[in-house]
Parts: C-alpha cells; sequence; structure tokens
C-alpha cells in the first residue's frame, strides 16, 4: 500500500521540476519519504535536469513522418539548448521514436505523449527522454506536435529546421500521381509558408483589418482623390483579391510554375490521372518559432568568469 497520493506526487513535481512518472517512482522507492524521494533524483541526474529545465531550448529538430502506406502521419517538434545536442544520434533517434509514437498511439496532447509507451521500447516517451538527458545534460523540451490521417505527404527542410505535413483526398488513393501533387503543395507550404489554406478560412477579422489599410493606403494616395466611390470600391475588392493569392496556399502561384495557382496545378495532376485531388489542411512547423531566443556575449561570459 503506498504512504502517499496523487497530490503528494504533483507537489514533489512542482518543487524538483522533475517528471509525474519519476516522482512517483521516487516516492514509491522511498516509501512516501519525501526528502528521501529528492535525493533519489538527485542520484539519478534528474534534479539536475530540473536545474536546467529554464534555460532556453531553442534548437532541435522538427520531424514530419507518416506510416508506410501515407494514412497516419505527424509533425513534431522537440527542442534542445543547442544544434551540437540536436545532431547526436541519440537525439535524432528518440525524435523519430515519438513521432512513431504518435502516429501508433495517437495521443491527445504532449502529456498524454509523455505517458504512452514509446514505439518500439518499454519505457515511456517521458522516460527515455530522461534517458537521453542523462547522455546530452541538455533542456530537452518535447514542444508540439500535430497528427494527421487521410492521404499525407511528409516533407523536412533544412535538416529538421522546418517540417510540413500535407493531407488530401482522392478516390485514386495514395497513387504516384496523387503523391506527387501533395508531395509539390508540401513544398510550396514550406517555401511560401501561407497562413490559411483556402480563402474560406481567413477570418472575418483579419479582412476587415486588411481592408481598412487599403482604404487608409488609398486615401493618402493623391491619384486616388478624385476617382468615384465605386472605382475605389473596385480597386479595394481587387486589392483583397490579391491578399488571397499572397495568403492563401490554393490560390498562390505555384512556385514550380507560376503561370498556374497551386490549385490549377493539382486540378490538371488530377485530370492527367482520371480522378480529382482535394487538399484538405497542412501543417508547418518552423524550429524555433515564437521561442525567445538569449543572446549570449561569448566574450563578456568569459571576460566575467575570468573575474569571478
Amino acid at each position: 500500500m503506498a504512504n502517499f497520493t496523487a497530490k503528494d506526487v504533483n507537489e514533489l513535481r512542482k518543487s524538483t521540476g522533475v517528471g509525474m512518472m519519476d516522482c512517483k517512482k521516487a516516492l514509491t522507492e522511498a516509501d512516501g519519504n519525501v526528502e528521501k524521494a529528492i535525493e533519489l533524483l538527485r542520484e539519478k541526474g534528474l534534479a539536475t535536469q530540473a536545474k536546467k529545465a529554464g534555460r532556453v531550448a531553442a534548437e532541435g529538430k522538427v520531424v514530419a513522418k507518416v506510416n508506410t502506406d501515407n494514412t497516419v502521419g505527424c509533425v513534431v517538434e522537440i527542442n534542445s539548448e543547442t544544434d551540437f545536442a540536436a545532431d547526436t544520434a541519440d537525439f535524432k533517434a528518440f525524435v523519430e521514436k515519438v513521432a512513431d509514437t504518435i502516429i501508433e498511439s495517437n495521443p491527445a496532447d504532449v502529456e498524454a505523449l509523455k505517458a504512452c509507451t514509446i514505439s518500439g521500447g518499454s519505457v515511456t516517451v517521458e522516460e527515455a527522454l530522461q534517458e537521453v538527458f542523462l547522455k546530452i545534460r541538455e533542456n530537452l523540451q518535447i514542444r508540439r506536435f500535430v497528427r494527421l490521417e487521410g492521404i499525407l505527404v511528409p516533407y523536412i527542410h533544412g535538416n529538421g529546421q522546418i517540417g510540413v505535413l500535407v493531407q488530401a483526398n482522392s478516390p485514386a488513393g495514395a497513387s504516384t500521381e496523387v503523391l506527387t501533387a501533395v508531395k509539390d503543395c508540401a513544398l510550396q507550404v514550406a517555401a511560401m509558408n501561407p497562413p490559411y489554406l483556402k480563402r474560406d478560412d481567413v477570418p472575418a477579422s483579419v479582412l476587415e483589418e486588411e481592408k481598412k489599410i487599403i482604404m487608409a493606403q488609398m486615401a493618402e494616395d493623391p491619384k486616388m482623390a478624385n476617382k468615384p466611390e465605386q472605382v475605389l470600391s473596385k480597386i479595394a475588392e481587387g486589392k483583397v483579391g490579391k491578399y488571397y493569392s499572397e495568403n492563401c496556399l490554393l490560390e498562390q502561384s505555384f512556385v514550380k510554375e507560376n503561370k498556374v495557382s497551386v490549385q490549377e496545378y493539382v486540378d490538371s495532376v488530377a485530370k492527367s490521372a482520371g480522378t480529382t485531388i482535394e487538399i484538405t489542411n497542412f501543417v508547418r512547423f518552423e524550429r524555433g518559432e515564437g521561442i525567445e531566443k538569449k543572446e549570449d556575449n561569448f566574450a563578456d561570459e568569459i571576460a566575467s568568469m575570468i573575474q569571478s
């Protein structure tokens, strides 16, 4: 019979910064003695990880991966403090196994993922993360993931800098022609970074703001001063149309042939294959986006070490 409660586990997690599963194991081994549990965590090196958890992890890798028949896939970002650590065999293998776990287990979120048994192993993802930490000794974070089902094609750019997963529907299934078209869309997403799939996905608030900017620009333009309201309205509509063509994947100019849109390209491939192809979704992760990186002055850091 355990001499501790779920609340005790949570309190230990808060005080040490170590994962729930490891805190529970430590309390079990310590027969509920909190101080002994902390000592055990320190002996395992996990308390060291807790100290490093506050350090910025903005490097790492983004992986996009699908199963063997292209029906289930994911994009996952796992961060490290340095690109050196991200390039180690242990880190790379861990990222690949985490992606496989997401595909196989369909966890609801990152916390649920950490509790899953890692693909091909006997430990949880969180325990596997601790093992990698003990080898690398850097703050490692599973930051985010998205899992999709359908006809899926992944693309990874720049050694894990950008990961893309594009989802499609087609009566032809994952045929060579369909996969080729979807892969080209994945390359488009990586290169052009569209915020939206199609114009219906653009929020009304974004359109209103865009229209305000357009009207303000025209009001400042002397060439527009004497134009009738009806003409100004049509010009504004044209400029909104340009916003769609720049920000919606299906309306962007196709990077491999800029005389056609992405939608027109997909339709042409579908027609040649005697089928239809509908691009239904995409995910694009860029490593470290949104993470505020600490800018260190190496010379000053060395100088401060010498002085101390």
